[in-house]
C-alpha cells in the first residue's frame, strides 16, 4: 500500500509519520478470511487520494496536544467510512474512472463493490468500539447516517434542473461535509477539548468539507482530466445540478438557461462543450469559487480559537490551499 507521505501535499508533511501509522492500521484491519474482500478494499485504498479526513483528525489532535494511539485507529475508521461511500457511489453513478484508475466496480463488478463497501462500514463500526467512547460512536454513527441521507437526497435530485443553491448546499453538507465535520469533532473529543473548542473544530471541518466539494464541482467543468484522474463532464452525464450550473442558469440568457436545463434533464454528454462555454462566459465559475472561498474563510475563522502551534498553522494553510486544488 502506498504510504500517506507519498500522497499528501507538502504542507501536510507535519503529520506524514502519523499517516504512516494510520496506513499500518488500515492494512492490519483490511485482513479478512475472504480473499476478495481484501483484494477490492486494497485496490481502492491503494489508489491514493488526499486522505484529508484522517489528516483533519490527526491535525486537530496535534493542535490540542493529544498523543494517544487511539487517534490512529479512529483516523483509519473515517478513511474506511469514506472508502465505503466511494465504493457505493461509483456503483450508483456507474463511474468507470477514479483517481486515474478504473473504479472498483469497473474492475471487480458491482456486486463485489457493494458488498465490500458493506464490509468496510461494518469493520469501521467494530473499530469504533475500541475507542470505548459512546460519544465518539454517537458522532460517527450519526455522520454515517447523515451521509446516507445525503446520497439519497442527491439521487432524488438527479436530472432536477430546478434545484437551487440552498438545496445544493444541503446535499453536499450531508453527503461530503458531514464526514469532514465528524473527523474534526472526533479529534477534539479524543483530546478532551471544551464544548466551545469542540464546536469550533466541527465548524472548521464542515466548512472545509463544503469548500472541498464546491471546488470539486467547479473542476468538473474547468479541470484537466489527466490531472484530476476522472472523466470531465461526469456530473452532467449523471444529471447532477451543481453550483456552476445553478449560477450559469441564474446569470445567463433565457436561451442559455434553457440549454443547461435540457442538458441536466437529459444527461446528454454531447452537450458538454456548449455547457462549459456557457458556464465560463456567464462568470458562474467565479461565483462558485467565491462560495468556496467564503467557506474556507469560515474554516480559518473557526480555527483561530486554537492555540498557536505548527498544527494550527497547517490547518490554516490547508484551508487556503484547498482553493488552489486542481485535482
Amino acid at each position: 500500500m502506498p504510504s500517506a507521505k507519498q500522497k499528501q501535499p507538502s504542507y501536510l508533511n507535519l503529520i506524514a509519520s502519523e499517516m504512516c501509522e494510520v496506513d499500518a492500521v488500515i492494512a492490519q484491519r483490511l485482513d479478512s478470511g475472504v480473499p476478495l474482500v481484501g483484494q477490492v478494499s486494497s485496490y481502492i485504498i491503494s489508489a491514493g487520494g488526499k486522505r484529508l479526513r484522517p489528516a483533519l483528525l490527526l491535525l486537530i489532535c496535534g493542535a490540542l496536544g493529544f498523543k494517544g494511539t487511539q487517534r490512529f485507529n479512529l483516523a483509519a475508521v473515517v478513511e474506511f467510512i469514506h472508502t465505503a461511500t466511494l465504493l457505493h457511489d461509483d456503483v450508483v453513478d456507474d463511474s468507470a474512472l477514479r483517481r486515474g484508475n478504473a473504479t472498483a466496480n469497473e474492475t471487480f463488478g458491482n456486486p463485489a463493490s457493494v458488498l465490500v463497501g458493506d464490509f468496510l462500514y461494518s469493520r469501521a463500526f467494530q473499530m469504533m468500539v475500541d475507542a470505548q467512547s459512546m460519544r465518539i460512536m454517537d458522532v460517527l454513527a450519526d455522520a454515517t447516517n447523515v451521509i446516507a441521507e445525503g446520497e439519497v437526497m442527491q439521487l432524488m435530485n438527479m436530472h432536477n434542473a430546478a434545484l437551487d443553491e440552498s438545496g445544493y448546499l444541503n446535499v453536499i453538507r450531508s453527503k461530503t461535509a458531514k464526514l469532514f465535520e465528524a473527523s474534526a469533532r472526533v479529534g477534539a473529543i479524543l483530546s478532551g477539548a471544551s464544548p466551545e473548542i469542540e464546536a469550533a473544530c466541527a465548524t472548521y471541518g464542515q466548512a472545509m468539507g463544503t469548500a472541498f466539494q464546491v471546488i470539486d464541482d467547479v473542476l468538473d467543468y474547468t479541470g484537466d482530466a489527466s490531472v484530476m484522474g476522472k472523466n470531465l463532464g461526469d456530473d452532467l452525464r449523471e444529471g447532477k445540478t451543481t453550483l456552476p450550473l445553478i449560477a450559469a442558469m441564474q446569470r445567463g440568457t433565457q436561451a442559455q438557461s434553457d440549454f443547461i436545463k435540457k442538458a441536466i434533464e437529459t444527461g446528454d454528454i454531447s452537450m458538454i462543450d456548449s455547457v462549459v462555454s456557457i458556464v465560463l462566459s456567464t462568470g458562474a465559475i467565479e461565483v462558485a469559487r467565491q462560495s468556496a472561498s467564503q467557506e474556507a474563510e469560515r474554516a480559518m475563522a473557526a480555527a483561530q480559537i486554537l492555540a498557536e502551534s505548527p498544527h494550527k498553522t497547517c490547518l490554516l494553510q490547508l484551508a487556503e490551499q484547498l482553493l488552489l486544488r486542481q485535482s
